[in-house]
């Protein structure tokens, strides 16, 4: 697994070796600017960045020896010499080892290149090996004078942006490599054990011997990548961990259970007038988020559960409790139609309840008019907006709170730093607003316990009663007429229909239908009778609503939509999801969109309308996620295998916003070290506090700041 391109770090310690001087003004040579682009600033940042591959030049083997497809390398005689023109300039070059002969191409050179291979030249040539009608040939090698010494290391290979050569950053590196402090962080009585320290793991992985398994350094299973893989979980641990405590010691308001007569608290009403009962699950985690806003330490908790599991009843009691200890409590949704429905539900169940104290529910979005959002921000400074609503307008600088404290954040990972610290900001005096994100996409274990280690997770594991389930089906373009036919069947029975497109509009790169097209193509077929509608991200606000309200009261009964439907819209009648061109979908965003169906009494369907491509047949990951549909309903189930094919960053979304991501620990392999980890980290925090930071420092530099806010 190559070592990945790391974000440049905030600090600047010391910097990388002098070069010839940039452009007037800058500061920087264009080497500088190159490696800074590559987040190489400090030594350790050298000493840190780990080569994707390796080169093996400490052999020379025989021209004969080397199949089609091999990398080597060889010494040879240069016997023919010439720029031909056909079928365009090129120098073409045969060398003959005394074992065989092979020819050299190379489309793009310089006269000293012609010079360095003149005929009679003998020189090393390093390359892969390709056959054809005229014998062995190579693209492009490398050339050196033969008999040079020969390395005693593998090469190394990093990865690099334009304008920066292999060899300037191998220069660069073994000279920041050679600078680094590199001394232990780690009390060898709590810590690891073993000849791999971390300066004899970093200079090995730079410089590996050639009688290392080339298997052991590219899977990372060797000793010394296991001693990199332990440091980096460690550091990320104890940054969690120390935002945790720093958060601890935070204040914020105490809501403790309303002292009110139980019947008459806004939580008790708001049970009795819900028109079902809680799950067992949604009582447990409700006494979880109790207990955390009865105390002074602010609430950071991950409300996660699958689709359809309830998780806005959990967030609505849980803004209850606040406005039952007088307070104001604030919801912040990423799209508008998800905050509408959020705004529908709640002003549903809470209006009336509030009315009778004198209160109400707020909403704020962008798209407002200035007279009614000064209407509404009014609400919310007076204080009679016991509940606000809303997109991010809720956080801009216009809007006051009288005494914000508690913060909801639905889809938590579409918001970034900056906006969950407006929300923060919005509190009162020096108090912190208890905080509740929620996700509709559970977070695998592993995830849960490296990335989100700084929050408290609570999971709504349990489905309420009538969600009937979904089937899920993967059907070829080439059915499409069969599609069509069981959505006439659908709509004969009363019921609706999704059809979600990837794009809105044509694009020279893919060949995907235009959701427009899609539209028309589908009122078309399915007559006069049936009314198709269409909703995408660029229609007018007051347009989306629209189309919403139309298809929740079943005047549209086959939504065409690009995926702003993906989380919120709830319409239970609706028992049919196609999306087309599921392949260019990601795992989580596809079980998404099933769960917009299955949510009323009748049978509901998803189907994955699949595009082979060229080959005749999907990529192979698109292939694994389509399997992972088709075999099981489980969101955590769906979550793990998202995981395993595309990573972390899929379900972190904005929430590191320039905090790293794991460059060499991968959490589907590395749980042993995650626990070891997980386990030392509040050790060495404790009686190793310095070393601990120094840690941290070493690792992460100020990125570990991202994870506290």
């Amino acid at each position: 697994m190559p070592a990945k391109k790391t974000p440049s770090p905030a600090t600047a310690a010391s910097p990388a070796a002098p070069a010839p001087a940039g452009p007037p003004g800058t500061g920087l040579s264009l080497v500088q600017r190159a490696l800074r682009k590559l987040g190489l600033v400090r030594d350790i940042d050298f000493a840190l960045y780990l080569p994707m591959r390796y080169e093996d030049e400490t052999r020379i083997v025989r021209i004969a020896d080397l199949r089609e497809g091999d990398l080597g390398q060889f010494e040879a005689v240069v016997t023919e010499s010439e720029v031909s023109y056909r079928p365009r300039r090129q120098l073409v070059v045969t060398v003959d080892d005394g074992s065989d002969t092979c020819q050299l191409r190379f489309f793009n050179f310089y006269p000293s290149q012609q010079k360095q291979l003149a005929v009679g030249a003998r020189v090393r040539v390093r390359g892969e090996m390709r056959g054809g009608f005229i014998g062995r040939q190579m693209l492009h090698p490398t050339i050196k004078a033969a008999g040079t010494a020969l390395p005693s290391a593998l090469t190394p290979v990093y990865p690099t942006v334009a304008g920066l050569a292999q060899p300037v950053l191998r220069r660069e590196v073994r000279s920041g490599l050679a600078r680094a402090v590199l001394d232990e962080t780690i009390p060898v009585q709590i810590g690891l054990r073993g000849a791999w320290d971390l300066r004899a793991s970093l200079s090995f992985l730079h410089y590996p011997t050639p009688d290392v398994s080339m298997a052991a350094l590219e899977d990372h299973s060797h000793p010394a990548w296991q001693r990199i893989k332990a440091e980096e979980l460690l550091a990320q641990q104890l940054s969690q961990l120390q935002a945790r405590l720093e958060r601890a010691a935070q204040r914020a308001p105490r809501l403790p259970s309303s002292a009110e007569p139980l019947a008459s608290s806004l939580h008790a009403q708001l049970l009795a007038v819900l028109p079902f009962g809680l799950t067992g699950a949604q009582r447990r985690v409700g006494e979880e988020i109790t207990h955390d806003l009865g105390r002074e330490i602010p609430m950071h908790r991950l409300l996660q559960g699958d689709v359809g599991s309830g998780k806005t009843v959990v967030a609505a009691l849980a803004a209850a409790r606040a406005i039952d200890a007088g307070f104001q409590c604030a919801l912040m949704a990423p799209t508008e139609i998800l905050a509408a429905q959020h705004f529908g539900k709640l002003v549903g169940w809470l209006d009336p309840l509030l009315a009778a104290r004198g209160l109400r529910v707020a909403w704020l979005t962008g798209s407002q008019k200035k007279k009614e959002r000064e209407q509404m921000s009014a609400a919310v400074e007076s204080g009679e907006a016991a509940l606000v609503i809303g997109t991010h307008a809720v956080i801009s600088e216009k809007v006051r709170f009288k005494n914000l404290a508690l913060a909801l954040i639905d889809e938590q990972h579409r918001f970034g730093v900056a906006q969950r610290l407006a929300l923060r900001g919005k509190a009162v005096g020096d108090l912190e607003p208890h905080l509740l994100m929620m996700s509709a996409t559970p977070i695998p274990r592993t995830l849960a316990m490296s990335y989100y280690a700084d929050l408290d997770v609570s999971t709504l594991d349990e489905l309420p009663p009538g969600r009937t389930p979904i089937v899920t089906k993967l059907v070829a373009e080439h059915r499409r007429d069969e599609v069509i036919d069981r959505i006439q069947s659908q709509i004969s029975q009363g019921r609706q229909v999704y059809w979600v497109c990837p794009l809105i509009e044509e694009s020279e790169a893919v060949d995907l239908r235009n959701a427009t097209e899609t539209r028309d193509e589908l009122a078309d077929t399915l007559g006069d009778a049936v009314q198709v509608g269409l909703l995408h991200s660029r229609m007018p606000t007051a347009e989306k609503a629209a189309v919403m309200a139309a298809f929740t009261a079943n005047e549209i009964q086959v939504l065409v939509s690009t995926t702003v439907i993906e989380v919120g819209v709830d319409v239970p009648n609706a028992s049919l999801m196609v999306i087309e061109h599921a392949e260019r979908f990601g795992l989580s965003q596809l079980h998404q969109l099933r769960g917009r169906v299955g949510r009323g009494a009748a049978a509901s369907a998803c189907v994955l309308l699949y595009a082979p491509g060229d080959s005749g047949r999907v990529g192979e990951t698109a292939r694994a996620r389509l399997k992972a549909m088709a075999e099981t309903g489980d969101g955590f189930e769906i979550a793990r295998r998202d995981l395993e094919i595309r990573g972390p960053g899929e379900f972190l979304g904005a929430r590191q916003s320039g905090a790293p991501l794991l460059r060499f620990a991968d959490l589907t392999t590395d749980v042993l070290l995650l626990d070891w980890a997980r386990e030392l980290a509040p050790v060495m925090l404790e009686k190793h506090p310095e070393l601990a930071q120094r840690h941290i420092d070493r690792w992460l530099g100020t990125k570990a700041e991202y994870l506290k806010a």
